[in-house]
C-alpha cells in the first residue's frame, strides 16, 4: 500500500504531467493554426487554390506526422536547448511534445474547417463577403465545436506523450512510473500511476464532451 510520502511524490509528478500537458497544447494549437488555415486556403476547393503550395505544406505536415515521439524528443534537443535552457526536465519537455502536436493539431483543424457545408460559403458569397469575411464568420464559426473537440483529442494525445517523455528525463507520472514502478519493480507505482491518468484523460474527455455538446 502507498504511504503519504509516495503520494506526495505521485501528485507532484502529475502536476508535471498537467504543465507539460496544458502549455504544449496551447503552444501546438496556436501554431498548428497557421498551417491549417493556409491548408485550407489552398485547397483544390479552398478559397484560394493553390496546388504546389497545398501539397508542398502537406507534404511537410505528413513528415512531421510519421516521427514517433522519443525520436522526435532526441533529434529537436539542441533546437530544446536553445529555447528551454537545457534538454531534460519539464520545462524543457515542452519543446519537442508541442513540436510534435503541431502537425497532428494542424490535421485535425484543416478537417473541421472542411467539414463545413459547402452551401453556407456559397450563400455567404452571394451576399458579397469577402474572404476573410468568410473564413471568420462561417469557417470559424461552422467548425468551431470541432475544433475544440480536436483540442480535447490533442491534450489526451499530450498525456500519453508526456508519460513516454519520462523515460528520457521529463519528469511527470511517466519519469515515476519507470523510475519507481518498472526500474525498482515496485507494481504499486505502476497502478497508482496508471490510475491518475486514466481518471485524468477521462475527466478531461467528460468536460470537452459537455461543451462541445451545449456548442453544438
Amino acid at each position: 500500500m502507498l504511504d503519504q510520502q509516495m503520494w506526495d511524490m505521485i501528485w507532484k509528478a502529475f502536476g508535471q504531467t498537467l504543465t507539460m500537458v496544458l502549455w504544449s497544447t496551447l503552444f501546438s494549437v496556436l501554431l498548428g493554426m497557421i498551417p491549417a488555415v493556409l491548408l485550407t486556403l489552398t485547397a483544390p476547393d479552398g478559397l484560394k487554390p493553390n496546388k504546389p503550395v497545398y501539397s508542398v505544406l502537406s507534404f511537410i505536415v505528413n513528415v512531421f506526422r510519421s516521427f514517433p515521439f522519443i525520436i522526435l524528443m532526441v533529434l529537436v534537443i539542441p533546437l530544446t536547448r536553445a529555447i528551454a535552457g537545457k534538454a531534460i526536465g519539464t520545462r524543457a519537455a515542452i519543446v519537442p511534445l508541442t513540436i510534435s502536436a503541431i502537425p497532428f493539431v494542424a490535421r485535425v483543424i484543416e478537417s473541421a474547417f472542411r467539414e463545413v457545408d459547402p452551401g453556407l460559403i456559397e450563400a455567404a458569397r452571394s451576399f458579397g463577403a469577402s474572404n476573410l469575411q468568410i473564413f471568420i464568420r462561417v469557417y470559424f464559426k461552422e467548425a468551431f465545436p470541432a475544433i475544440l473537440s480536436g483540442i480535447i483529442l490533442t491534450m489526451i494525445s499530450l498525456v500519453g506523450y508526456s508519460a513516454m517523455g519520462g523515460a528520457i528525463g521529463a519528469g511527470g507520472l511517466g519519469d515515476v512510473a519507470i523510475r519507481k514502478g518498472y526500474q525498482a519493480y515496485k507494481i504499486e507505482y505502476l497502478i497508482a500511476t496508471s490510475l491518475v491518468l486514466i481518471v485524468f484523460v477521462q475527466l478531461v474527455q467528460s468536460i470537452g464532451n459537455k461543451i462541445y455538446n451545449k456548442l453544438s
